[in-house]
């Protein structure tokens, strides 16, 4: 195989279809025959990049070792095909408008009118191509967000339409559609399906691949008639119907022959089946728990269970290494109070405090600290969790009474945590925090040295505010120790209490890091203490 091959994934009728889900499964499928794959997401904000968007507006934003702030389908590229991404993974349309404003500023396009057609398309192209080019890849996987008829989807249309038309046999369009179930007179109709494959012939792009969400079984007849109305080879009309979980997508993309379809366009072969055993024996053992636990995950965002999406994740990847069905309870740190605390958390065998920004639901964040510490319950504090950990123990232990984060209170007079001194001169919000692999140094014997069987790790980062280590020999008397620093900085990314079950507090986000195939050790480490707790 010499040329890369672009597979292109766009969706219809309903956004939230599972555009990013289907590419992921098509990727390991691919993955499982031997291909080398990876995937992209075009996203059609004006927003340079997810970074400064609530959680609410977009759910959580993923971070890449190279720093990008990203979407977080490029967590589910991850988890699925156990390959990091990166910063030309993701592009949204506020990049490419910068792109060709800064090139139109210097006088690259030599006094030419600029237009959308060509110079936005050329470069959602170049960003395209530049995938397949910059490392070599047999196949780059493109979802465009959002669906067809959209607005400021146009462009990317528009740049997929030339580029199958330049690319010719090495180009293919796979268009994600929706067939909803009537209940009333008890019918699958396929009618939006053939309004949104209309739309997209409109542009001028054919799909070559439907792929149809469904409640129900797609019978033969209605697969033939989408097939008959949407020019598409009735091979190619794959079913995707409602499943226990995203992990078993691969499995039934598998038995639709979506890779094989797929494969057969592009004129290539697909003899065999594609090798998928790790996948279903994490399957088996995620689906046939031997035991359960109670986790409480404890944050300000749990409305939206997306805003914490990688963290949910890894705890499926722990829980099934560890044979153990993970039982998450989502409390909203706002509704911790000094009266209901210990009846909220009293059944959790862990607790787990999350990443986040601002002032608000800190009372409650602190709260759950105090309950793991003081009862013993294992904890894990990621980033702002962390941060919180070091509050509540200089509040508490040491007796600190106004001890804070200067993100909260730049009042304050014990500043036990701190704004970064490379941050002290930051104005601008985009894509300025720490962000992306650090390498972080354990003491040996720790918690997290035992979790991660190494004492130099590297893990992703996201944050403006650091532990201040003017505080640390105070803490470290009191009985909470930093067990992990930043090599160069000496920047605090662990802490951990010497004479608790199991207390960490990471500054780093891990979730970022666990897949399918490589659980992340902190989690696998964090259930299996959990699990244990009597």
């Amino acid at each position: 195989m010499s040329a890369t091959k672009y597979i292109f994934v766009t969706g219809g009728v309903a956004s939230s279809l599972g555009k990013g889900i289907i590419a992921s499964s098509l990727a390991k499928l691919l993955q499982g025959r031997g291909y080398s794959v990876t995937n992209q997401k075009l996203d059609p904000y004006l927003n340079v990049d997810p970074g400064t968007l609530n959680p609410y507006e977009h759910g959580e934003c993923f971070v890449t070792d190279d720093g990008a702030e990203t979407d977080l389908d490029l967590g589910h590229y991850e988890r699925f095909t156990n390959i990091p991404t990166s910063q030309a993974n993701n592009v949204t349309t506020g990049r490419i408008y910068k792109n060709v404003i800064n090139k139109e500023r210097k006088g690259d396009y030599l006094g030419k009118t600029v237009q959308i057609i060509p110079h936005i398309t050329d470069e959602i192209k170049r960003n395209v191509k530049l995938l397949g080019t910059k490392k070599k890849f047999d196949f780059v996987i493109t979802e465009i967000g959002g669906t067809v008829g959209d607005i400021e989807s146009l462009p990317y249309i528009e740049a997929v339409r030339q580029l199958k038309w330049e690319l010719g046999n090495d180009a293919l369009v796979i268009h994600l559609t929706l067939v909803p179930y009537l209940a009333a007179s008890g019918e699958l109709k396929t009618k939006p399906t053939q309004h949104s494959v209309k739309s997209l012939l409109e542009t001028g792009v054919q799909p070559d691949v439907l792929v149809l969400r469904t409640e129900h079984e797609l019978s033969s007849e209605i697969r033939r008639k989408v097939a008959l109305f949407c020019n598409v080879d009735p091979r190619a009309v794959i079913q995707s119907i409602d499943v226990e979980t995203i992990y078993d997508v691969p499995l039934k993309m598998r038995e639709e022959k979506l890779d094989a379809i797929v494969l057969e366009k592009l004129g290539l072969s697909s003899n065999g089946e594609p090798e998928l055993k790790e996948w279903t024996r994490f399957l088996k053992r995620h689906k046939n728990p031997k035991s359960e636990v109670n986790i409480g995950l404890v944050g300000k965002y749990v409305e939206l269970k997306d805003a914490y999406k990688s963290i949910a994740e890894a705890f499926i990847h722990a829980g099934a290494t560890n044979e153990c069905k993970v039982n998450l309870k989502w409390i909203h740190s706002e509704k911790l109070t000094d009266a209901n605390y210990q009846d909220e958390l009293k059944d959790l065998k862990g607790i787990l405090v999350a990443p986040g920004f601002g002032h608000r639901g800190m009372d409650g964040k602190i709260l759950a600290v105090k309950y793991a510490r003081e009862n013993n319950i294992p904890f894990l504090g990621i980033c702002l969790g962390m941060q919180v950990s070091v509050i509540e123990y200089a509040r508490n232990v040491l007796k600190l009474d106004d001890a804070d984060s200067l993100e909260m209170n730049p009042q304050t007079h014990n500043p036990v945590i701190n704004l970064m001194e490379e941050q002290k001169n930051v104005t601008e919000k985009g894509g300025t925090m720490r962000l992306g692999a650090y390498d972080c140094q354990l003491k040996e014997g720790s918690n997290c040295a035992k979790a991660y069987k190494s004492l130099d790790i590297s893990e992703r980062h996201r944050h403006r505010y650091e532990f201040n280590n003017e505080y640390l020999e105070r803490f470290e008397a009191a009985g909470l120790t930093a067990t992990g620093f930043n090599p160069d900085t000496g920047l605090v990314e662990v802490v951990e209490i010497k004479n608790h079950k199991w207390f960490v507090g990471v500054q780093f986000h891990p979730e970022y890091k666990s897949t399918v195939i490589n659980p992340h050790p902190l989690f696998v480490e964090f259930v299996k203490v959990a699990k244990s707790e009597k």
